[in-house]
């Protein structure tokens, strides 16, 4: 038999400990090289915190009328318009309830329609788009190319005639807003308070967009959930004003036939035929025109059911709250950033001069 010994390639703990002290040994012999690395991270953290712009942020807070206490009479109510064989539209459903709510704010839709919204800024109305671009300074690298010196995003634009240049823009706006510049939700899951924050580099752009943005929210939001019941309402509106002309029509002709029918001799009853059939329409528009009335009303009622409240509760107030990147910050994360970089290639160095 072979009694060659089998190689064991596992280390003891003793030869662990004189391994990591082997490698202490080698940094420490390199101390003037991780401090002068150090060194110059914390001055490049420094430098960066003097260059990097404050950031501010806007924060409006509203609520939503909550839908399950709207009962009582209001049910009653619509249980009588069912009962005429008229659908008024019940709830407005749950298209825009929580999260769906929440991913409203943040869709490209709404963003950059309040893109397109008209602010005054030194006496110049213009786009929040446009306040975006200037403040990032994008028009001073656009000089350059011609295709970009003359864009434009006019307040109120229709989204419909923009360019692919315009498109992608926009688009752009819209990355950078929703990845670091936008966030809405509820910080208090026991509370259906809903807070929009904006963060931005310009105080007045954070507040104009957040006020902006919540405006035009709220406005596709009402128009969203009372749509059904205002058609409805629309319908019957139209509906009564026809029937109330024609019962007019028809009042006006009983007149006119009565008045064609005076001193009438009583043997000829023909003659009064007209009359007859005008005072029947009159009869028939009449109980008709009472019952749209009544389902008017009820659609009244239902629409303002449909209409959700939105109550701001805090806006957006000038000063804004601002983090700005500390020099200490910059200093003690530059500094040991660069001091690990400088332990780590010092490592892998000497792990490459062994081999």
């Amino acid at each position: 038999m072979d009694n060659t010994p089998i190689q064991n390639d596992e280390i003891s703990l003793k030869e662990l400990i004189i391994k990591i002290k082997e490698w202490y040994s080698y940094l420490l012999s390199k101390w003037k090289i991780i401090v002068l690395a150090g060194i110059i991270g914390a001055a490049l953290g420094l430098a960066y915190s003097f260059m990097k712009k404050p950031i501010y942020t806007a924060t409006l807070s509203f609520a939503l009328e909550d839908e399950k206490t709207g009962g009582g009479g209001l049910g009653s109510a619509l249980g009588l318009a069912s009962s005429f064989g008229l659908d008024l539209g019940g709830s407005g459903g749950g298209i825009f309830t929580g999260s769906n709510l929440t991913e409203l704010f943040k869709s490209r839709s709404m963003v950059e329609k309040t893109l397109l919204s008209p602010v005054n800024l030194n006496g110049r109305k213009i786009s929040l788009a446009e306040m975006y671009i200037e403040n990032n300074e994008w028009r001073d690298n656009w000089k350059k190319n011609p295709k970009l010196s003359n864009i434009q995003f006019l307040p109120n634009a229709n989204r419909k005639y923009f360019t692919r240049i315009q498109d992608s823009i926009m688009g752009t706006i819209y990355g950078n807003l929703s990845k670091t510049g936008l966030y809405v939700g509820q910080k208090d899951k026991k509370v259906s308070i809903i807070d929009i924050d904006v963060s931005s580099t310009n105080e007045l752009f954070s507040k104009y967009f957040c006020e902006a943005l919540a405006k035009e929210v709220g406005q596709f939001y009402v128009e969203t959930k009372s749509k059904k019941a205002r058609m409805n309402m629309t319908i019957l509106e139209r509906q009564v004003d026809s029937i109330r002309r024609e019962l007019n029509g028809a009042i006006t002709g009983v007149a006119v036939a009565n008045d064609n029918t005076f001193n009438l001799n009583p043997a000829l009853n023909v003659r009064r035929a007209p009359s007859a059939r005008r005072q029947v329409d009159v009869q028939a528009n009449t109980a008709i025109l009472t019952e749209l009335v009544k389902q008017s009303e009820l659609a009244k009622v239902t629409l303002r059911k449909e209409t959700p409240l939105i109550q701001v509760i805090d806006r957006p107030i000038l000063p804004l709250p601002k983090e700005k990147f500390g020099k200490a910050k910059g200093i003690l994360i530059g500094g040991i950033l660069t001091g690990f970089l400088a332990i780590l290639f010092l490592l892998v160095k000497r792990i490459f001069n062994n081999l």
